[in-house]
């Protein structure tokens, strides 16, 4: 897998561009509604403030390499929908993870989200020549594993007390799921038949 880099990727519903402190109005502004951040460990957006903070601790957490932040924009009004990311990048194992995902409740369920993970698959896979892409979600969050698995990954397990859930201190199991090169084009398939035709 070559040394990944921020970059654009752009469908007929969504661009997902490198997520950047300009984007901090419109998250706040998709990010409000608690319903979002239910199994997320962090709050609500309560704030501007907050939109900011979030940005800075993912780039903070991108100036490593191991993870790259997007800012997912509707290409129909030009707003930011939400945000989505890689992480756990490691090109020596040609593997990463699509995570931190949410979007604002009108955007859930879209195109768009469907075509966000449609985009960052393909590149995870055609451009960046990963052999394994995972995703985790909170074992208890039905409807995170169920998005999980409508786009055909594997479930592989639940890590147990995988990680303590920062804004309330509590364990949280981690439910895996992966999707592997292999499978890779049967999934491209399957969502490709999810999006509207044009």
């Amino acid at each position: 897998m070559e040394r990944v880099t921020p970059t654009t990727l752009s469908g007929r519903y969504v661009r997902l561009e490198p997520l950047e402190m300009r984007h901090a109005a419109g998250l706040f502004n998709v990010g409000r509604e608690s319903s979002i951040w239910e199994w997320l460990a962090l709050d609500a957006l309560s704030t501007q403030g907050d939109a900011e903070r979030y940005i800075q601790e993912a780039l903070s957490a991108a100036a490593g390499g191991a993870e790259i932040p997007f800012a997912a924009i509707d290409l129909a009004s030009g707003a930011v929908a939400g945000t989505t990311r890689f992480l756990e990048i490691r090109p020596p194992d040609r593997a990463l993870e699509i995570g931190w995902s949410w979007y604002g409740v009108a955007y859930q369920r879209t195109a768009l989200n469907t075509e966000a993970k449609l985009l960052l698959l393909t590149h995870a896979f055609d451009v960046w020549g990963a052999q394994r892409v995972q995703f985790k979600t909170d074992a208890r969050n039905v409807r995170s594993r169920r998005a999980i698995e409508r786009l055909g990954a594997k479930p592989e397990g639940i890590l147990r007390r995988h990680s303590i859930i920062r804004k309330n201190g509590n364990p949280r199991d981690s439910a895996y799921y992966s999707i592997i090169r292999e499978e890779w084009d049967a999934v491209r398939i399957r969502l490709q038949a999810l999006l509207p035709s044009e």
